[in-house]
C-alpha cells in the first residue's frame, strides 16, 4: 500500500512496524458541541483507511480520543449551569450517533482525557526530570521547546506560525513554550488532584499519554499511523511528537495523515465564522450512507467545498448502485469475483485513491445492468453481482443497507405505516381474489408517489 506521509511530504509505501499488524491513532472531538461536518469528513477518511488495512489483511487496532477538559467546555458549563460529566457524555453520546448514522465504524479504544490523568502524570514526570520542562511561580508547568533540538522536524512551520499559535504567559521562558499543566486559576475553573497541585492538562499532552498508555510500541516509533485533520498538523501533532520524543525517545509515529478541509462558500469550515454545519441537521435531510458517501466522494487529502447541489448529484450516482440491488433483490448466494475486488482494493492502495476506486464500481454497475438485461435468470451472475456489492460496503461502507428502504428516504413514520398498512390490504384482496379492489389499492398507492412490487419475499415498495 502507497500513503501519502504528511511529514514527508510525499507518497510512500507503507511498512508496519510489526508485521501484519497496524496500529493508529486519530485526534477525536473536543466534546462541548454536536458533531459537524469537518469531525464527519475526518471520521469517514480515517475509516476508509481502516477498512483498507483490514481488507489487505492487516491487523488494525484503532483509537480515537474524546477531549472532555477543555476550556470550551469550561465555558460551555458556564453558559448552561450544567456539570463537566453531563455535558461531555451528551456530546460523546451525540457525536457516536451520528457517527454511526455514517456507517464509520466505532474505534476500538476510545479513551477520555480525564480518566487518563496517570499516564499523563508520568510524561510530565519524565520530561520535568529530563529537564524539557519547567514550572512557574503560579504552578503551570510548560514544555521548552528551545531544549528540544528537533522542535519542529515534523512539520517544520515554526518559522512562519508559531507567534500566530501562542498564548502568552508571563514567565513563559519562550513564546514557543506550551502548557503541559494548567493550575487551578480559582472559582469557576475545573481542577483535578496531580503532584503539582490542583490543575488540568494542556490540551497536548492528552494523545501522547493515550498513545503510551493503550498502544505504544517499544522502539523507534511508538505507532504506525497519527492521523487527524490537517489544521492539527501544527501545532498540536508537532508538540505531541517532542513532548513523547523527549520523554521517551525514538518518535511517536511512523507516518503522519491529515484530511482536507470542508469549506462551506469557498471558506474553511469554522464556528467562528458561524458556518459550521452539524452532522444531526445534515441528517434530517439526508440519509446517513448519502451524507457518507458524498463526504467521501473527494480525495481525503483536498479541500471539499460543500454544495447541497453536488450532495444531489452524489446521490444519483449512489441511486444506480441501489437500483442494480434491487434487480438482485432476494438472491441470497454468493460467488466472489476476485477480479473486482483486486481492482477496487488496487485503487484504495494507491493512498486511497477514491476517484479511481468509484470509478471502478461505476464500471461493475453499468456492466452488471448490461449483463443482466441480456441474461435475467443467470444464477451465477446474480450471484457474483451481489458478493460484489457486499465487498463495496465492507471496503468503502455504502450499499449495505436493504434496496427497498434505501429509495423509502425522506418519508416519515406515520406515512410508513399508511402505506404497510395499504399493502396489506392489498395482500389480503389478493387472496381472496378481489383482484378489482387489489387493482384499485395499487392505484391509490401510484397516486401518493409509491411504487410497488410483488416479490417471492414479499410486497416491497419505493418512493419513485
Amino acid at each position: 500500500m502507497i500513503i501519502y506521509d504528511s511529514h514527508q511530504r510525499k507518497k510512500v509505501p507503507f511498512e508496519p512496524i510489526k508485521k501484519d499488524e497496524v496500529r493508529m491513532y486519530v485526534c477525536g472531538p473536543t466534546v462541548y458541541d454536536d458533531a459537524h461536518l469537518g469531525h464527519a469528513r475526518s471520521s469517514i477518511s480515517f475509516d476508509l483507511l481502516r477498512r483498507t488495512l483490514e481488507a489487505l489483511g492487516y491487523k488494525v487496532t484503532f483509537v480515537k480520543n474524546f477531549t472532555d477538559i477543555d476550556d470550551k467546555i469550561i465555558n460551555k458549563m458556564n453558559q448552561t449551569g450544567k456539570s463537566l460529566k453531563e455535558i461531555t457524555e451528551y456530546y460523546i453520546d451525540s457525536y457516536l450517533r451520528d457517527m454511526d448514522a455514517l456507517n464509520v465504524k466505532r474505534a476500538d479504544i476510545e479513551p477520555k482525557a480525564t480518566e487518563s490523568l496517570d499516564a499523563m502524570f508520568d510524561l510530565i514526570d519524565r520530561l520535568l526530570e529530563k529537564g524539557y520542562a519547567y514550572k512557574l511561580p503560579n504552578g503551570d508547568i510548560y514544555f521548552d521547546t528551545s531544549k528540544d533540538e528537533e522542535y519542529c522536524r515534523l512539520s517544520n512551520k515554526c518559522q512562519e506560525d508559531e507567534v500566530v499559535h501562542r498564548v502568552d504567559t508571563e514567565g513563559k521562558k519562550n513564546p514557543a513554550d506550551f502548557a503541559l499543566w494548567k493550575a487551578c486559576k480559582g472559582e469557576g475553573d475545573v481542577c483535578f488532584d496531580s503532584p503539582y497541585g490542583k490543575g488540568r492538562p494542556g490540551w497536548h499532552i492528552e494523545c501522547s499519554a493515550m498513545i503510551k498508555k493503550h498502544i505504544a510500541y517499544d522502539g523507534e516509533y511508538e505507532i504506525d499511523i497519527h492521523g487527524g485533520g490537517a489544521d492539527l498538523f501544527f501545532p498540536h501533532h508537532e508538540n505531541e511528537e517532542a513532548q513523547s520524543h523527549c520523554a521517551y525517545g525514538g518518535h511517536l509515529a511512523k507516518y503522519w495523515m491529515h484530511n482536507g478541509f470542508v469549506q462551506i462558500n469557498g471558506e474553511k469550515m469554522s464556528k467562528s465564522l458561524g458556518n459550521s454545519f452539524f452532522v444531526k441537521d445534515a441528517l434530517k435531510h439526508y440519509p446517513g450512507e448519502v451524507l457518507r458517501f458524498y463526504l467521501m466522494s473527494t480525495h481525503y487529502r483536498a479541500p471539499l467545498n460543500f454544495s447541497e447541489e453536488d450532495l444531489i448529484a452524489s446521490k444519483k450516482r449512489l441511486d444506480k448502485l441501489y437500483r442494480l440491488k434491487k434487480r438482485v433483490y432476494g438472491v441470497t448466494k454468493k460467488q466472489e469475483d476476485k477480479e473486482f475486488q483486486n481492482a477496487l482494493l488496487e485503487a484504495m492502495k494507491d493512498d486511497l485513491n477514491i476517484s479511481k476506486a468509484l470509478a471502478v464500481v461505476d464500471e461493475f454497475v453499468k456492466v452488471a445492468n448490461e449483463a443482466l438485461d441480456k441474461n435475467p435468470k443467470d444464477k451465477a451472475l446474480k450471484q457474483k453481482i451481489v458478493s460484489n456489492i457486499e465487498f463495496i460496503d465492507k471496503l468503502l461502507g455504502v450499499g449495505g443497507s436493504d434496496a427497498y428502504e434505501y429509495f423509502q428516504a425522506g418519508i416519515d413514520e406515520e406515512t410508513k405505516a399508511k402505506i404497510n398498512e395499504l399493502i396489506e390490504k392489498r395482500s389480503a384482496a389478493k387472496k381472496e381474489k378481489n383482484f378489482e379492489l387489489a387493482d384499485k389499492i395499487r392505484d391509490e398507492l401510484k397516486e401518493m408517489g409509491i411504487m410497488i412490487q410483488d416479490t417471492p419475499n414479499g410486497t416491497v415498495w419505493e418512493k419513485v
